[in-house]
């Protein structure tokens, strides 16, 4: 049975922590890869990212295999969170081994920020090592396949999508060849989510016919909302959008770099504009090679290629489905289902 969540590639975990009230609205998400570690790879596509360890992950470098990564909030402050998370791998002996002794270890641990300072009022209240260590505690602590909290939790505590609130969202698919693909994102972007003729959301536009559009009421109240939150508001500058493209195909680190790389057409179909200088857009690749590809088919990675770009738009537009409206001393910004409502209601986990 499937979650349709990144959890459904067998053996990883997600875990939140969530920060706030006293100034705080953020958190940190990590993503547990299975003991052993998973091939990693990372593609960066935005202008001012804030991340760590990225360069081990280079296809050309040592470094084989991850334990975890961190997506956070707090800007490159809260890459801080990344130092809980190694500190909570040494005490179990996973990571890099450097000698003979199996305790003498270092987890190599690569993370990503989004910006959210000040959004709960307080800039200095952002993640931290303990913060990092609460989140990878919460994925240890879940049982294999759990369901993955989405909306307004972890790093998506303070994330913002334009003017609406943005968050965590999550999907996957299994492809015919029985290959699991799966995405987490957090969606905190410069630019829209919603086209401004109609408010419908860009990422949903991929639903071909089953596309339900606002009513034109409705979309006008929602443009005088936002407009008048807008200048209360002031602007919003600094954002980033991270994804985490997981998989059980059996892939090459440079493969698995491809897979981030064209996973990021996934926030352009759901983001415009995308991949500014502001924004520090950024996907990582997991794959924990339990499925082999095609061994006859040179294209068999090309459908988990593009499963991995139609799972990040659909988990942005989950993310922004799932997100609840904030109104606090650093800013007001509503959902998306407080503007619009809820147009789809359906079984299968395709909001």
């Amino acid at each position: 049975m499937t979650v349709d969540a990144l959890t459904d590639v067998a053996g990883v975990r997600v875990g939140h922590a969530t920060r706030t009230g006293d100034g705080l609205l953020t958190g940190t998400t990590v993503v547990l890869a299975p003991e052993g570690g998973a091939v990693a790879a990372v593609d960066v596509r935005g202008g001012g990212p804030g991340t760590k360890e990225t360069d081990a992950l280079d296809p050309r470098n040592l470094v084989q295999r991850v334990e975890a990564l961190v997506l956070t909030g707090g800007s490159a402050y809260g890459l801080d969170a990344a130092s809980g998370v190694m500190a909570w791998l040494e005490e179990r002996g996973r990571g890099v081994r450097v000698d003979a002794d199996p305790a003498h270890v270092v987890p190599v641990v690569p993370a990503a920020c989004v910006f959210d300072l000040g959004r709960g009022g307080d800039f200095r209240a952002r993640p931290d090592a303990a913060t990092g260590r609460a989140a990878v505690e919460a994925a240890a602590a879940t049982p294999p396949g759990a369901g993955v909290p989405e909306g307004c939790v972890g790093a998506g505590t303070g994330a913002v999508v334009g003017a609406v609130k943005g968050g965590v969202g999550t999907a996957s698919t299994v492809l015919d060849s029985g290959i699991t693909v799966a995405a987490l994102v957090v969606a905190n972007a410069a630019g829209s989510a919603l086209d401004p003729e109609t408010g419908t959301l860009y990422g949903e536009l991929f639903r071909g016919g089953r596309v339900r559009h606002p009513a034109a009421e409705v979309h006008a109240a929602a443009l005088r909302r936002l407009a008048g939150l807008a200048e209360h508001n002031g602007p919003q500058p600094l954002n980033t959008t991270l994804a985490v493209v997981a998989t059980d195909a059996d892939l090459s680190k440079a493969q698995a770099q491809k897979l981030a790389g064209t996973s990021h057409d996934g926030i352009a179909r759901a983001v415009r504009p995308v991949h500014l200088l502001n924004d520090g857009d950024t996907v990582f690749a997991l794959a924990t090679g339990a499925r082999p590809l095609d061994p006859v088919n040179p294209l068999a990675l090309n459908e988990v290629l593009a499963a991995g770009a139609d799972l990040v738009t659909r988990a942005i537009v989950r993310a922004l489905r799932t997100a609840e409206s904030v109104d606090g001393p650093g800013g007001v910004w509503p959902s998306y289902e407080e503007l619009y409502g809820r147009l789809y209601d359906e079984p299968d986990g395709e909001a």
